[in-house]
């Protein structure tokens, strides 16, 4: 397994928000994490990309133990997280954005200016990018006055340049018009069929859960409560009780 959680836990007084919870996530499979509202899913993505501190447990990277690191020290070990809310450079153009992650790619740095005039491939390459995500028409407007929808494509856009070995997504088409959603979709999609890629997915569009889910994982008041294919899982009856209330799926 790429990444793996092992006991993991967190309590708030007196509540296991992710209680216990043992998983493993491979390479070239698009896992799914689903549940009702207050399930512990998004606290379980805390956790493993370091927005919050277990409990109790452990998350291993390539069976390194990153626990213990912050999320900056795990997003260089290669965890990409796309946040619900966007996690972007306000003041700085939709190009800017990107080649600074292209850049920090490379080991360039992070002085904006001094390089670019030198390295022409990583501005081919923010450009690239830009395209993938159908967002070059856009390329020198502020990040700040982008629509929501075309925000959250930024925020995929700076993942994709970061080039981390795990993907992690929170609801990406959250907010999104039902023309822009295929767009991320898609790319998602072609990010599994790159096989040395793991990509986890937060999700509550059982749509979205069907169309690119090779696995789901459900989590009900903090415990993982079932893990397998797809339609095994949305079948079962722990599933129908826990996320649909009994109804069929």
């Amino acid at each position: 397994m790429l990444l793996r959680s092992e006991e993991l836990t967190i309590r708030f007084g007196g509540h296991a928000a992710v209680d216990n919870v043992s998983c493993g996530f491979a390479p070239g499979i698009l896992t799914a994490i689903v549940g009702p509202n207050g399930a512990g899913k998004t606290t379980y993505f805390n956790l493993l990309s370091g927005q919050l501190r277990a409990t109790s447990g452990r998350v291993l990277l390539q069976d390194e133990d990153i626990t213990h690191l912050p999320a900056s020290t795990r997003a260089r070990r290669g965890l990409g997280r796309a946040f619900q809310l966007t996690n972007l450079f306000p003041h700085l153009t939709v190009h800017e954005n990107v080649r600074l992650a292209v850049q920090a790619a490379a080991g360039r740095g992070h002085d904006l200016w001094s390089v670019w005039s030198a390295n022409i491939g990583l501005i081919r390459e923010a450009d690239r990018i830009l395209s993938e995500i159908a967002l070059d028409h856009k390329r020198d407007v502020l990040a700040a006055e982008l629509p929501h929808g075309d925000q959250r494509k930024l925020e995929v856009a700076i993942l994709l340049a970061l080039k981390p070995k795990v993907f992690m997504f929170d609801e990406p088409t959250a907010g999104m018009s039902v023309d822009e959603a295929p767009v991320i979709l898609a790319l998602i999609a072609k990010i599994k069929q790159q096989q040395d890629k793991t990509v986890i997915l937060v999700e509550h569009k059982l749509d979205v859960v069907r169309s690119l889910a090779d696995r789901i994982i459900v989590l009900h008041q903090g415990q993982l409560v079932a893990d397998g294919e797809p339609a095994e899982v949305m079948a079962s009856q722990v599933v129908r009780e826990a996320y649909l209330g009994g109804a069929a799926a």
